[in-house]
Parts: C-alpha cells; sequence; structure tokens
C-alpha cells in the first residue's frame, strides 16, 4: 500500500528546507517542486499538482539547459497532470 500523505509530508518538508537554503532559481527546488507536484497528482489532487508541476518547470527553464532532461521529466509530469 503507498502512503502518500507520508511522502507528501516528507517532499513538504524538503522543500521547505530547500527554500530556506538554496537561491530561488536552484535546480534542486525543480526537484522538490516537482515530487511534491507528483504526489499530489497520485492522491488526485490534480489542481495543487499542477501548480507544483509548473513551479517545476518554470525554476527549470531558469537554471537548466533546454536539451537537460530533468526538464523534460517536469514538462512531461506538467502535461499528464493537465490531461488528467
Amino acid at each position: 500500500m503507498d502512503d502518500y500523505p507520508k511522502a507528501l509530508s516528507s517532499h513538504e518538508e524538503a522543500l521547505e528546507i530547500r527554500q530556506q537554503s538554496l537561491p530561488p532559481n536552484h535546480p534542486d527546488l525543480a526537484m522538490s517542486f516537482g515530487n511534491v507536484g507528483n504526489v499530489y497528482s497520485r492522491m488526485g489532487q490534480h489542481s495543487k499538482a499542477l501548480s507544483f508541476c509548473q513551479r517545476a518547470v518554470d525554476i527549470a527553464q531558469q537554471s537548466l539547459p533546454s536539451n537537460h532532461s530533468h526538464l523534460q521529466w517536469y514538462r512531461n509530469n506538467l502535461e499528464d497532470v493537465e490531461k488528467s
């Protein structure tokens, strides 16, 4: 059984720590936003997922090369959430 609330709590805590310690456009922040968005999506909370996935894409576009695999992963996740 998947424990999404526990996963969400862990990813939100990681995001909070990264927001306090990293610059606002750091690629690790994109990862944290993407992780939180992913969990919200799996929980069926698509409007919240959309917000976090969009933030991941926004940060990644500013901090990663346009052909970076993580940027494409964030874009794919955003597209999946938009379709649901």
